[in-house]
């Protein structure tokens, strides 16, 4: 089952912002990429939050979540897509621990191939705490 509309990222220049502001946690399988606008706002002291957009606000937008995998991983696309697949699953059961206004890119890596459900499960709970976006957000 796929993630709602309103929790995906679907465009590149999304994926590229986060790319190029986001912090970045990884473990042996997956590297998170993680971005939240009004953190990024407070830590850069910036006074005014525009309250039109809904920055000033934490639970303004939901959190905001992206796939990337590459044929780097594997050449077949029959693999690549079961890996998504797992990967939005777990993401549906985490989906409500998340924090409101995080945006969240989920690169595999290689290796990634080898994993289940459950593996995924535990690296994605582990990178999502240890960037706070889940228990300490």
């Amino acid at each position: 089952m796929a993630l709602p509309k309103v929790n995906r990222l679907r465009h590149r220049q999304e994926f590229n912002a986060i790319y190029q502001s986001g912090l970045r946690r990884s473990t042996s399988n997956l590297t998170l990429r993680a971005w939240h606008p009004v953190k990024r706002l407070k830590q850069a002291k910036s006074p005014q939050l525009d309250p039109e957009n809904n920055l000033g606000t934490e639970s303004g937008f939901p959190p905001r979540i992206g796939i990337s995998i590459s044929q780097k991983v594997s050449k077949r696309a029959v693999v690549r897509n079961r890996i998504k697949r797992q990967i939005r699953a777990v993401l549906q059961q985490l989906l409500p621990q998340i924090a409101p206004g995080w945006q969240l890119v989920i690169v595999v890596k290689p290796n990634a191939t080898q994993c289940g459900y459950e593996q995924f499960l535990q690296e994605l709970k582990q990178l999502l705490i240890s960037a706070e976006v889940i228990n300490g957000h």
